[in-house]
């Protein structure tokens, strides 16, 4: 199992936390994600290697993944 926490900007409200989590939770070997616009976080638990496709599926929300 693996955690990952990014920074995501653009997060602003519970519609963006869920469209945040529901994109990220389709990421195959995802096991959960729990976005927090009040945080600009997402934590996302795991099997390993599935930063990019975590990352990618972020932006193709319409949302950035800050360093």
């Amino acid at each position: 199992m693996e955690t990952l926490e990014l920074d995501v900007e653009g997060m602003s409200c519970s519609g963006c936390e869920n469209a945040v989590t529901n994109a990220v939770e389709r990421v195959e070997g995802v096991e959960r994600a729990d976005a927090d616009a009040n945080t600009g976080r997402v934590e996302v638990t795991g099997e390993t290697g599935f930063e990019e496709e975590v990352r990618q599926a972020v932006a193709d929300a319409g949302y950035d993944i800050t360093e």
